[in-house]
């Protein structure tokens, strides 16, 4: 599923080319993505309106749009879900069996495509009220971090997936920002030590930051059966150095060498997902 860094680095991408297009048209296909905006609802709310600018809260992706029929800006939700795909196509090509909306702007069609419908692409912003801080907003400090873990009995590794602690770290980059930090993913929230909390918090940022820098886990353009065909899904170039998975430390390692002392990597399952960890460096 993706995370912070690949919402960020598709909203790098997608803003310069949607920014000041007007959506001419909308096409509904899976209104099952919209929930609980209704089909006829976005369609009437977005034909005419033009985009103004799009950012990220967390793993969401938030479109800005200003209509003429409407004194106040609208505000689109886009969440890619686990299969989830937004770019642009030109006007005549063909679509993708699984596009669930499609927007006319003019001589290109925004896609949003999701192969098990499990995105959102919906005018219900509501979702955003349950999110914590941002991993680089000011209210994300040290203080905050280790108050918010002491109330929680949950390991560390399964807290940090809770979107109201801070928003956008998912399960690959908890296990690397829990291993940068040398903390067992085991450990109760409750146990962790201000120190142990500054220095998850700092990894973090570290992880997140460079995840983004480098273009995250998967390549820039998804290579369909017949070829690359230009469709944006997130992450570098496929050929790019900069590979992040490549930079990984101990996500998708199991047995491989721990870079620092040399244990093998070991997995197990928390809150029904993946954990990686290196036995040594983060004792419980």
């Amino acid at each position: 599923m993706p995370e912070l860094p690949e919402v960020e680095i598709l909203v790098r991408h997608l803003a310069p080319l949607i920014t000041n297009k007007k959506i001419t048209d909308v096409e509904i296909r899976r209104s099952k993505v919209l929930a609980p905006t209704t089909a006829s609802d976005l369609e009437e709310a977005l034909t005419g309106a033009r985009f103004t600018h799009l950012s990220r809260r967390g793993k969401y992706l938030l479109f800005f749009l200003k209509s003429p029929r409407m004194q106040c800006p609208l505000q689109l939700l886009g969440h890619l879900g686990m299969t989830g795909r937004m770019y642009l196509l030109p006007k005549n090509a063909g679509l993708p069996k699984h596009a669930a909306v499609i927007l006319g702007l003019g001589r290109e069609r925004f896609v949003f495509e999701d192969t098990r419908y499990f995105g959102r692409f919906t005018l219900d912003t509501r979702s955003l009220a349950a999110l914590g801080p941002e991993p680089w907003s000011p209210e994300f400090t040290d203080e905050y971090f280790h108050h918010a873990l002491k109330r929680s009995t949950q390991p560390v590794k399964v807290k940090l997936l809770d979107q109201s602690l801070v928003a956008g770290v998912g399960n690959i980059y908890a296990s690397e920002a829990l291993y940068r930090a040398g903390i067992s993913p085991k450990l109760s929230s409750r146990k962790i030590k201000p120190i142990q909390a500054k220095h998850l918090r700092k990894a973090i940022q570290e992880v997140l930051e460079q995840a983004i820098q480098c273009g995250s886990t998967l390549p820039l353009d998804f290579v369909g059966i017949e070829g690359k065909n230009g469709h944006f899904y997130y992450g570098s170039a496929g050929d790019s150095s900069e590979f992040y998975q490549e930079r990984l430390l101990v996500y998708d390692r199991l047995g491989q060498s721990c870079g620092k002392c040399g244990a093998g990597i070991k997995r197990f399952v928390q809150a029904a997902r993946s954990t990686f960890y290196c036995p040594r460096c983060q004792r419980a």
